[in-house]
C-alpha cells in the first residue's frame, strides 16, 4: 500500500466521519475555553479566556439560538436561575419546570429532554411540584469518558441522568435517585432541598441543602456520594456532635439533636490539586432569635475547608458569630492565587451580604488581609445573649454601602422624601449588627444582599474581582409571637400554627411584602382548599415546604386562613392540643415554642410607587483589585425608563444573578428588572453592548467556544420582585 493511498483512504474516512455526525464539535483544551461546571469551573471564578468577543466587537453581538421547553407558569410564579455549563459541544441545563435537556451548543438544537414528572411517581398531583429553583448541574465522566452522567436535584431528589442518552439511570441510588431528607445522622419531618448544585472530586459529588429558616429546620449537613452507586461516602456535621470540633460553641449540649440550618445552599469551590473543597454556610434555623441556641454557633455562617476525600476538616472561619440578622453567605467562594507583602498565594475569596469580602490562604485559614473583632451593640431582647463582637475585614474594601442614614432617604420628589423620611425614623436602630428589637432596626444591605447567590467573577490575570450587588434597605422588626387562643375553635386552633410557622414571612395582619411575600388576606378568592394545602406541604418559589406540620395541625391552619366555620373544617378536630396530634414531635414542639419573638415580615423600604426609598443606586457593578483590596470603581445597573424620562440618571435596579468576565476585556450581567443583558468594559465599567431579552435574566450568564467561536447564553426565567416569568434561554454570537 502507497503514501498516496493510505492518505485517500484517510481523508475518505475523516469525511464520512464528517457526515455521519455533523454536529459532533471539535473540543476546545484551552484553559476556561468551556463552561464546564457551575460558576465557569471548580474554582467557582466565573472567568472565561475566550476573546472573540472583545471590545473591538461586542457591538455585533446578535441572537445566535434561542430555546424554550415552553413550561413556565402562567400565573408568572415561576423562575429560572439556571447557570448552563457545556461540555465537548453540549449544553445542559433546566427549564422552568426543572426538565433537564442537552442541546447542541452551536446551534441550540435538542439532544434529549429529560422530564422528572415522568420518572417520579411519588407526586402527589401537585401543579407546581416541579416549579422549584434549580440554578445548575453536575457533570462527570469517568478516565476512558465511556460513562458520562448529570447530577441534578428537583427538590430533595437528586437524580442521576445519562448524559449521552438522558436516560433514567435506575441502579443509581433509589431507582434513579439519592433522597437528601435521608442520612442526616437524624430524623426530620422538615423541609430540605437541592438548589445549587455541588462539585465533582474523583468518583464523589459533594453536595449542600436548602432548608427551612423556622426553628425546627433540619440540620444543613454537608454529605459526599459514590458517583456511580449513590451510597453515601461521607457527611460533615455543620451542628457538630459531641466530640467534634465546634461542638463547644453551643450552650445546649444537645444542640445537635434539635436545631437546623447552618446549611451551604450557595454553593461552593474545589482546589482539585490539593484535593480541598471550600463550603460557605448559612445561619441556624430561628433566624432572628437566637435565646434558644445560646452562643457562636458553629459551624454556622462560616467558610468551612473540608477534605473533599474523607470529609475531614482542615480549617474554618466564622464571619458572623450568633447570626440574628439572616447573614447566610450567599455564594460560591472564589479560588484566586495573588501576590501579596512579596508572596505568591494561593488564596480564597468570600463575597457576602452585607458588602464585604473576607479572604484566606486557602492551605491554612489565615487572613490574607486582618480581620479585626469589633465591639457591636449589645441592647437585645429579653433571653437573647447576643455575641460581644464582629470580625470585621480591613480590606478588601466593602462593595456595597454600609450605613442607611437620614441624609440617604430618597429625595425623588419632595412628597416621596417626606413620607419616606417619616416611615424612616420609626425604625430606630441604624448600626450594622445591632440586635433584633421591638424598635427596629435597618438591614443595609437587605436580607438578600448586597452579594447573593449570583456570586462574584474574577479575572485570573489581573485578579480584579467583579460583583454585582443590591443596595436595598429592608426594615427588621420584632414583635411578641401573638398569644393566640382557639375558644374552642378550629380556626383559632390555626391562627396558633401560623403565629408560630408564617407571620415572619406574610405578617401579623397576613399582608406579605408585595413582593417575595405575597398577601393571604382573603387568599380563599385565589385557592381552594386543596389547592392551598398542596401548596402548604410542597412549597413554592420562596417558600418552603411545610410539610412538618402535622395533618391535623394543617386542617386547622387552612380553617384559619381560608375563614372555613367549623363544620366544614371538622369540628371534632379542635378538641385535640396543638402540636400533640398524630405526626407532630415532641422535639419539634419544643424548639418551635422556645421562640417567644417574630418578626414583623421581610419588608423591603419601597415608596408608594414600589421605588426604593433610598437614593440611588439600587444596583451596581463593582470591581475590587484582590492584591491591593481597593475598589476600582462602581457603576450603576439597570434603569427604570420612565424615570430616565424624566431626566433622573440611571439609578440601577434590585439585581439577582452574577457576571462573568472574559480574557476579551468584558463583564456581562443580566440580573436587572429591565429585562436586558449588557456588556461591560472591564476596565472602566462602560457600557458598550445591550440587548432586550424576553424576560428578565435573574441568573448568571455562561461563556464558552465551540470550533472557534464563542457564544454567551442566558436563562430568561424572570419571576422575581414582580417581573413576568419566562421560559427561554437566548445564546448571542457574533454576526456573519
Amino acid at each position: 500500500m502507497n503514501n498516496r493511498f493510505l492518505t485517500a483512504m484517510c481523508f475518505i474516512v475523516c469525511v464520512y466521519a464528517s457526515c455521519k455526525n455533523p454536529q459532533q464539535h471539535a473540543k476546545n483544551n484551552k484553559p476556561y475555553s468551556e463552561w464546564g461546571a457551575y460558576a465557569g469551573s471548580k474554582e467557582g471564578n466565573r472567568y472565561s479566556s475566550n476573546e472573540e468577543i472583545n471590545l473591538a466587537n461586542v457591538s455585533k453581538l446578535k441572537v445566535a439560538w434561542t430555546y424554550s421547553t415552553h413550561d413556565k407558569d402562567a400565573g408568572n410564579r415561576s423562575q429560572n436561575q439556571c447557570n448552563p455549563i457545556m461540555v465537548d459541544g453540549i449544553l445542559y441545563a433546566t427549564s422552568p419546570k426543572l426538565k433537564l435537556f442537552a442541546l447542541d451548543a452551536a446551534t441550540g438544537e435538542q439532544k434529549w429532554l429529560f422530564d422528572p414528572a415522568k420518572a417520579d411517581t411519588t407526586n402527589s398531583g401537585d401543579p407546581m411540584a416541579y416549579y422549584k429553583v434549580s440554578r445548575g448541574v453536575i457533570y462527570w465522566q469517568n478516565k476512558d469518558g465511556g460513562e458520562k452522567r448529570i447530577f441534578y436535584s428537583v427538590g430533595s431528589k437528586t437524580f442521576a441522568i445519562d448524559a449521552q442518552t438522558g436516560g433514567f439511570i435506575s441502579t443509581f441510588g433509589h431507582n434513579g435517585y439519592i433522597d437528601l431528607t435521608k442520612n442526616l445522622d437524624r430524623d426530620t419531618k422538615s423541609f430540605v432541598a437541592g438548589t445549587t448544585p455541588g462539585v465533582v472530586y474523583k468518583d464523589l459529588f459533594i453536595v449542600g441543602t436548602r432548608v427551612a429558616e423556622s426553628a425546627d429546620a433540619a440540620p444543613g449537613h454537608i454529605r459526599a456520594y459514590d458517583v456511580r452507586t449513590g451510597k453515601l461516602r461521607w457527611i460533615f456535621h455543620t451542628i457538630p456532635h459531641p466530640g467534634e470540633t465546634g461542638y463547644e460553641t453551643w450552650q445546649d449540649t444537645a444542640a445537635y439533636k434539635k436545631f437546623g440550618g447552618a446549611n451551604s445552599w450557595a454553593g461552593m469551590a474545589l482546589d482539585e490539586k490539593r484535593g480541598l473543597v471550600y463550603i460557605p454556610t448559612g445561619s441556624i434555623g430561628g433566624d432572628f432569635y437566637g435565646g434558644f441556641r445560646k452562643g457562636k454557633n458553629l459551624f454556622a455562617n462560616s467558610l468551612v475547608a473540608l477534605d473533599a476525600a474523607t470529609g475531614k476538616l482542615k480549617w474554618h472561619y466564622q464571619v458572623v458569630h450568633h447570626d440574628l440578622w439572616d447573614r447566610d453567605l450567599p455564594a460560591n467562594p472564589n479560588l484566586i492565587t495573588i501576590q501579596h507583602d512579596g508572596k505568591t498565594i494561593d488564596a480564597v475569596a468570600q463575597i457576602t451580604k452585607f458588602g464585604y469580602i473576607y479572604m484566606f490562604d486557602r492551605t491554612n485559614g489565615q487572613p490574607v488581609f486582618p480581620i479585626v473583632e469589633t465591639p457591636v451593640p449589645q441592647k437585645a431582647l429579653p433571653g437573647e445573649e447576643p455575641w460581644p463582637t464582629q470580625p470585621i475585614p480591613t480590606l478588601p474594601q466593602p462593595f456595597a454601602r454600609q450605613m442607611f442614614n437620614p441624609e440617604d432617604v430618597t429625595d425623588r420628589t419632595p412628597e416621596v422624601h417626606k413620607e419616606m423620611l417619616d416611615k424612616y425614623n420609626h425604625v430606630k436602630n441604624r448600626i450594622m449588627f445591632t440586635p433584633p428589637s421591638k424598635e427596629g432596626g435597618w438591614i443595609f444591605p437587605g436580607f438578600d444582599g448586597g452579594g447573593e447567590w449570583g456570586g462574584a467573577a474574577v479575572d485570573q490575570e489581573t485578579k480584579i474581582m467583579y460583583i454585582s450587588c443590591s443596595e436595598m434597605p429592608w426594615a427588621q422588626v420584632m414583635i411578641d409571637v401573638p398569644k393566640a387562643t382557639s375558644n374552642g375553635s378550629l380556626a383559632g386552633d390555626g391562627q396558633i400554627i401560623y403565629n408560630k410557622n408564617c407571620i415572619g414571612c406574610h405578617g401579623p395582619e397576613l399582608k406579605g411584602n408585595g413582593s417575595s411575600y405575597p398577601s393571604l388576606v382573603n387568599i380563599g378568592k385565589k385557592y381552594k382548599e386543596d389547592q392551598l394545602s398542596q401548596i402548604i406541604a410542597s412549597g413554592r418559589n420562596m417558600m418552603p415546604s411545610f410539610k412538618q406540620i402535622a395533618p391535623n395541625d394543617k386542617k386547622a391552619l387552612l380553617a384559619f386562613l381560608l375563614k372555613l366555620p367549623d363544620a366544614k373544617a371538622g369540628k371534632a378536630l379542635a378538641k385535640e392540643p396543638i402540636n400533640d396530634r398524630a405526626g407532630s414531635t415532641k422535639t419539634e414542639k419544643n424548639v418551635v415554642d422556645e421562640v417567644p419573638y417574630t418578626m414583623t415580615g421581610y419588608n423591603r423600604f419601597l415608596d408608594k410607587d414600589g421605588y426604593p426609598g433610598i437614593k440611588p443606586p439600587w444596583g451596581t457593578l463593582n470591581a475590587v483589585d484582590l492584591t491591593t483590596g481597593k475598589l476600582l470603581w462602581k457603576i450603576p445597573v439597570g434603569e427604570y425608563p420612565e424615570l430616565t424620562k424624566k431626566g433622573i440618571p440611571v439609578t440601577g435596579t434590585e439585581l439577582y444573578g452574577g457576571p462573568l468576565v472574559t480574557k476579551g476585556g468584558l463583564v456581562f450581567l443580566a440580573a436587572t428588572k429591565d429585562e436586558k443583558i449588557r456588556a461591560f468594559d472591564k476596565k472602566t465599567g462602560k457600557v458598550v453592548w445591550e440587548a432586550k431579552l424576553p424576560a428578565a435574566g435573574y441568573a448568571t450568564p455562561a461563556t464558552y467556544s465551540v470550533d472557534g467561536k464563542q457564544y454567551v447564553v442566558i436563562a430568561c426565567g424572570g419571576g422575581k420582585i414582580g417581573s413576568k416569568s419566562g421560559d427561554e434561554y437566548v445564546c448571542f454570537g457574533l454576526g456573519e
